[in-house]
């Protein structure tokens, strides 16, 4: 009898990836789908970029945000909260305008904050990383609505992608540092994180766990840096796709679109040497796949 999983990886190399025109990021990063907006936004950090791509139209609108900014999510009166280097800041997508929210790390210049996302209460969680690549610097952040700005794990290396399970009874973590995806219990109520473990091991040779997203049936959607591609899990740990991208260091994906069946995956080419480069056009593009498989709304800060 065929192998189902099998045949559904074969049926998923099939599908075409679009490279969505017009796009070059350094090291793109962030996406993040806008349902009330209809568009996608994502950043190209150390350029302190954010993007504003809208599908239908076709056109990218940039905002300089005057450091280097991470990650971001939309918030229920429909500005932007951003991790920037520095800490956490709000954008006026109308005017461009940026108001700092919270600093971060103020003593250590040398960290920067790097991915984020949003719980089910409301709270923007995101971590740092050194830019120099020392190694366990880093931490992870709890942003409260009241811009309250708590540290739930230090000894991080890169902190990076994470999301939740729909019950919100799991958080998934990255740390690119190590070579795994990590699931902690998680009290919604009191935003706790307890009984850290792993949840899948990523083979070094296949690259670094990089952003995350999980999608409507609680699987795991994870980038490979330097990787070239995109690995989808199930809640059991279980690889059961592979979708591979024309450059080597996919960031991170994310699910949009009318019927959130589209899914966008960020890349970058800021660690390419120049032949390596030259040897992969696509890198730093956006890219567009309809994969089969629903995504969840973007959870919104309050």
């Amino acid at each position: 009898m065929p192998d189902c999983g099998e045949l559904f990886r074969e049926y998923y190399r099939a599908m075409d990836i679009e490279r969505l025109p017009g796009i070059t990021a350094e090291l793109g990063e962030g996406p993040l789908w806008d349902v009330a907006r209809q568009c996608l936004w994502f950043v190209d950090i150390m350029r302190g970029q954010v993007h504003r791509f809208d599908p239908a139209a076709g056109t990218d609108r940039v905002y300089e945000i005057g450091q280097p900014v991470s990650a971001l999510a939309c918030t229920e009166c429909g500005d932007l909260v951003c991790a920037v280097r520095d800490g956490f800041t709000r954008l006026d997508p109308d005017t461009g305008a940026v108001t700092v929210v919270a600093r971060v790390e103020a003593e250590n210049p040398r960290n920067r904050m790097n991915d984020g996302y949003v719980d089910a209460r409301g709270r923007f969680w995101a971590g740092t990383m050194s830019m120099q690549h020392e190694r366990e610097a880093g931490a992870l952040y709890r942003l409260d609505p009241d811009g309250t700005v708590t540290r739930h794990l230090s000894g991080v290396t890169t902190s990076n992608g994470l999301d939740w399970s729909g019950d919100s009874r799991l958080m998934y973590y990255i740390d690119t540092g190590l070579p795994r995806i990590d699931v902690f219990d998680f009290d919604l109520e009191r935003g706790e994180l307890a009984n850290r473990r792993t949840f899948v091991t990523i083979d070094p040779a296949d690259g670094k766990p990089d952003g995350m997203i999980v999608d409507a049936e609680d699987h795991v959607w994870v980038a490979l840096w330097n990787g070239g591609c995109v690995r989808r899990y199930a809640p059991d740990g279980t690889r059961v796709l592979t979708m591979t991208l024309p450059t080597p260091l996919t960031t991170k994906p994310a699910f949009g679109g009318p019927d959130l069946m589209d899914l966008y995956v960020t890349s970058a080419f800021i660690a390419l040497s120049a032949d390596a480069r030259a040897a992969s056009p696509a890198a730093g593009a956006l890219f567009h796949v309809r994969p089969g498989v629903r995504g969840r709304a973007p959870r919104l800060a309050k």
